[in-house]
């Protein structure tokens, strides 16, 4: 399970930073027990983040069963996706 509060933990932790390789696996290093994934938003088509920021969008993902997909349940979520939103 994801609480709203560490969602909005793992946003204020990147929040003003560029986002790459690095600010993910130091977001795995400080939660060990979330999966994160790291895209592009146009990545994800026909989704609603959880938290929308100006440089990136949050989904949650549900892992319980052998496929993972998005979820908007915080109790059935196991990992975020961190999705980088390119300004044109």
């Amino acid at each position: 399970m994801i609480t709203p509060e560490k969602l909005q933990a793992v946003a204020a932790r990147i929040a003003g930073q560029p986002l790459n390789e690095v600010v993910i696996s130091n977001l795995r290093a400080e939660y060990p027990e979330v999966h994160f994934t790291y895209c592009m938003e146009d990545d994800i088509p026909n989704n609603e983040p959880l938290l929308e920021h100006e440089d990136f969008n949050l989904y949650l993902v549900d892992g319980r069963e052998h496929c993972l997909c998005l979820t908007n349940n915080f109790e059935h979520a196991t990992g975020i996706v961190v999705a980088e939103v390119i300004h044109d």
